[in-house]
């Protein structure tokens, strides 16, 4: 491949990444709007319950440890766990219940009704993380759903999507491709862990 052809894949590379970005910031009322609530959750006691499967396991332990262990200085630990993180438990239920009951099992073992789910699925598919939110959901959890563009284009994953969609708040990555799904994820839930602090340092009328 010549030197021309392969700055222009660079191009298209970064394209997708504009593209998707650029959504993600027109998502910003969406994003707050999920951040306040979750704010709202924490101030009351509540704790941050986050599951995903494969890569999103990762994302999800991610995501627990920004919030039980803040890397700026200052910012207070917020009660936060990963259930992809128990490999015991996860293939103790998945080997006894099926893999789809991963999740929903511990949500249900673990969760209280003032707490956040947030579930991640790249494209919205993932049995394990829809029976988690649908668990949550029927328990009164706030439900979160980090996805991709897949279960709002296309009509068949949009029915396997299922709890997905009917999260409180669905953040969808304006991308089919799933690195820059992953990527523009890691950027979503630094946003949300940002936005937390910001509502839980302002009070008072904010999180009314």
């Amino acid at each position: 491949m010549s030197v021309a052809s392969l700055e222009q894949v660079a191009r298209e590379a970064f394209a997708r990444r504009n593209t998707a970005g650029g959504a993600l910031a027109r998502d910003a009322e969406l994003i707050t709007r999920t951040a306040r609530d979750m704010a709202v959750r924490f101030r009351r006691g509540g704790k941050l319950i986050v599951f995903g499967s494969g890569g999103a396991g990762t994302d999800a332990a991610h995501v627990a440890v920004e919030f039980m262990h803040p890397v700026i200085v200052g910012k207070p630990a917020l009660p936060a766990m990963a259930l992809s993180n128990d490999a015991a438990t996860v293939s103790a239920v998945g080997t006894d219940d099926g893999i789809a009951e991963v999740f929903a099992h511990q949500v249900r073992h673990w969760a209280d009704p003032g707490d956040i789910a947030l579930g991640i699925s790249r494209d919205g598919g993932c049995s394990a993380v829809r029976q988690g939110l649908a668990a949550a959901r029927d328990l009164g959890l706030l439900t979160v759903a980090l996805t991709g563009a897949h279960h709002a284009d296309r009509a068949d994953h949009a029915d396997r999507a299922g709890p997905m969609t009917r999260a409180d708040h669905v953040i969808a990555v304006a991308s089919t491709d799933p690195a820059v799904v992953k990527e523009i994820h890691v950027t979503t839930y630094h946003l949300l862990w940002e936005l937390v602090h910001v509502f839980l340092e302002q009070g008072g009328e904010a999180l009314t």
